[in-house]
């Protein structure tokens, strides 16, 4: 959450053959037996609880895509890397795009999207708990790892490389990706730069000092920061 993903959906959903909707959040759409004679019934198919749901959640999924005409869907859901083993058990086809930022900037720009509702101290540690799920996944998994920083900063590099990594031609469209970007709060990002329509600078990298102390190891892991070395 926070790391860019909504303006990296929308630069995706500006191609011609990929479809990336609003977040869908489809892990949480869960499947209940009513009855013991339906769990009955479906055990008899081999059918159990979880495969009944990754039906529901790929059935979801395949009506959007049908109804966009395009070629392939994207979910962009931040919570979905708390599920990575299940989402990939459901899509084995599925292709990761793991996308980092600075855990500091990661941090503020939570603080800053709800500031009533937790201190900064609160939402790096909120914050924390995504960036080692993320971090599980991209251990567990294999995918493309892209930076914030680097796709506001080049931004055509670095979606000729996204192309590059999901075998599609690179279309120029994708840089300015328009009004197309969800809005809503919950469903994604709903500040100015994303309304924009156009890929936007990223915010300075923070100081040392301003990195919270819960976040430093992440900042290291992710190579924001060196790595320490000990000394003979």
């Amino acid at each position: 959450m926070r790391s860019g993903s909504t303006l990296l959906r929308a630069v995706l959903n500006a191609h011609s053959a990929l479809h990336a909707p609003h977040e869908l959040h489809v892990r949480r759409l869960t499947v209940g037996y009513g009855t013991s004679l339906a769990e009955k019934a479906m055990d008899a198919l081999g059918h159990n609880r979880a495969d009944l749901e990754h039906l529901l959640w790929d059935r979801v999924l395949h009506r959007e895509l049908v109804k966009s005409g395009k070629q392939y869907i994207v979910d962009k859901t931040p919570a979905n890397a708390f599920a990575y083993q299940r989402i990939s058990t459901c899509w084995p086809d599925a292709r990761f795009v793991f996308l980092l930022r600075h855990p500091a900037s990661i941090a503020k720009s939570w603080h800053e999207a709800s500031p009533d509702r937790r201190t900064s101290h609160e939402a790096a540690l909120d914050a924390l708990r995504y960036m080692k799920a993320v971090e599980r996944a991209r251990g567990a998994l294999s995918g493309l790892t892209v930076r914030y920083e680097d796709l506001t900063a080049d931004p055509e590099g670095e979606t000729r490389r996204i192309c590059d990594f999901l075998s599609l031609p690179w279309e120029e469209g994708m840089l300015s990706y328009g009004e197309q970007a969800v809005v809503v709060k919950g469903l994604g990002d709903w500040k100015d730069k994303i309304r924009s329509g156009a890929v936007q600078a990223a915010r300075e990298l923070p100081a040392v000092e301003e990195i919270p102390d819960s976040l430093i190891p992440m900042a290291r892991t992710w190579g924001y920061l060196p790595e320490v070395t000990g000394s003979t």
